[in-house]
């Protein structure tokens, strides 16, 4: 039974019984891993802690990983960035609630991937850091398919249409799934920015639902299997 010592980002926590959790995480060392942590709901002595356990916390973990197994055990846990307002603005919960339950659905491989968990990290961490956060998700998730295999083509950025199916511009934009006009203003915009220029744009409520619905569809267009998140309707309430 070989120990592992991982960073490891939590994407999801599921009751267990009355006292326990199982945990999935992605880890930097080996990808995604779930684990069992028994009585933690229960116990005030025990080693872990249910806030351990909040969604993409950050954690340096020592790991028993089994063989053959889906569920693995943890020796040690102990958070490496203590968040300093996520976890006291309703604004940065209830995205960060967002972009777990994304991760969750659509981080599946166990092996390394380390740019994509230094992407992810390094986001929340800045998440943590800043107040103006109101477009941070979109552009998280946008950047996020640099990573998944499907970052718009911007070589042709000056033509007239977006297709969300070919992820390249076109000079058809009357085609089915295909951004144009003031939809595809709002979809240009956030192309090329990075999160320390994202304080320059300067959505209305109703353009950042839109947008955010864009980047969704893009999303189902080319992650077999991808669902709407269940969290999107408090997302946008946050936001309203």
């Amino acid at each position: 039974m070989p120990i592992i010592h991982s960073k490891a980002i939590i994407l999801s926590s599921l009751k267990y019984g009355d006292t326990s959790l199982i945990v999935k995480c992605f880890t930097l060392e080996e990808g995604i891993k779930s684990y069992m942590i028994k009585g933690v709901l229960k116990s005030k002595k025990g080693a872990f802690k249910p806030a351990h356990f909040q969604p993409l916390n950050q954690l340096q973990l020592v790991a028993n990983h089994k063989l053959k197994s889906t569920l693995h055990s943890l020796k040690e846990v102990q958070v490496i960035h203590p968040y300093n307002t996520i976890h006291t603005s309703i604004i940065k919960q209830t995205i960060v609630l967002f972009l777990s339950e994304v991760l969750s659905s659509i981080i599946q491989e166990e092996e390394k991937n380390e740019g994509l968990y230094t992407y992810i990290e390094t986001a929340l961490i800045w998440l943590d850091t800043h107040t103006d956060i109101s477009n941070f998700h979109l552009l998280f998730l946008l950047n996020l398919t640099k990573f998944l295999g499907f970052y718009p083509d911007i070589s042709a950025s000056h033509k007239k249409g977006f297709n969300l199916v070919e992820g390249k511009f076109t000079d058809t934009p009357h085609e089915k799934l295909t951004l144009s006009g003031t939809d595809l203003t709002l979809f240009k915009t956030l192309l090329g920015i990075n999160f320390d220029t994202i304080n320059r744009i300067s959505f209305g409520k109703q353009e950042r639902q839109r947008i955010l619905r864009f980047v969704i569809k893009y999303f189902e267009l080319h992650l077999e299997g991808y669902r709407k998140p269940k969290s999107l309707d408090i997302l946008e309430t946050v936001f309203s």
